[in-house]
């Protein structure tokens, strides 16, 4: 398995040549061209987390790819044919296996009103989570971990990566933060899944881990 961090939230997952693609957002660039795509899945209708274009970059280059999301980006994103998933649902796409988790994004405000988000693991190892803490049922390999977010202070990034206890950490959902911060804030990462005995991984925009 091959895992590549694109901007922001947006992941890309390779197995035998073919892709997964994560919440491709309008903090990513656009997604043209990219091809062998087997599915997509938006844990959630933020637009940081999709947008109208990148879909349909995407359906542009992949015709017969699958959009997987919760009700609420069914509802969003109405313009596409999404197939709704839910907390509890697996899939099988392509060479992927995908088991989703969770059912609703973290509180940002009382007085924003708190939406659909489902988290996403891919073939038992490799979990992202959307805007959430949800702790999956099974253990967790590789955790793909919020680090800036509207929603999150870093103690509570922290509590969740020793809370999961995956093997390997990277942190996504970056954007929010200065390069100052985000360094700060991966060191506190990397603090906290050393002491369950794992590491943490920071990757760049474009860099990949082979897992």
């Amino acid at each position: 398995m091959r895992l590549t961090k694109l901007e922001h939230a947006c992941l890309i997952i390779e197995i035998e040549g073919r892709r997964l693609v994560v919440d491709p957002g309008s903090f990513g660039s656009p997604m043209i061209d990219v091809a062998d795509v087997d599915a997509v899945v938006v844990t959630h209708e933020h637009p940081d987390h999709w947008t109208p274009d990148q879909l349909a970059h995407l359906l542009a280059t992949n015709p017969g790819m699958t959009i997987y999301g919760p009700a609420g980006v069914a509802s969003a994103a109405a313009d596409f044919d999404v197939h709704v998933v839910a907390d509890g649902d697996t899939i099988e796409v392509g060479p992927f296996d995908l088991a989703f988790h969770g059912s609703r994004h973290a509180v940002i405000h009382e007085s924003i009103p708190v939406i659909d988000n489902v988290g996403v693991l891919v073939d038992g190892r490799l979990f992202y989570p959307g805007d959430a803490f949800t702790v999956p049922p099974v253990p967790v390999e590789i955790l793909a971990a919020p680090v800036g977010a509207p929603w999150l202070k870093v103690s509570e990034a922290m509590d969740y990566v020793t809370a999961v206890g995956a093997t390997t950490v990277f942190p996504t959902h970056e954007r929010t933060l200065s390069d100052a911060g985000l360094t700060m804030h991966f060191d506190r990462l990397r603090s906290s899944a050393e002491t369950v005995g794992g590491r943490a991984v920071l990757l760049a925009a474009h860099e990949s881990l082979e897992i």
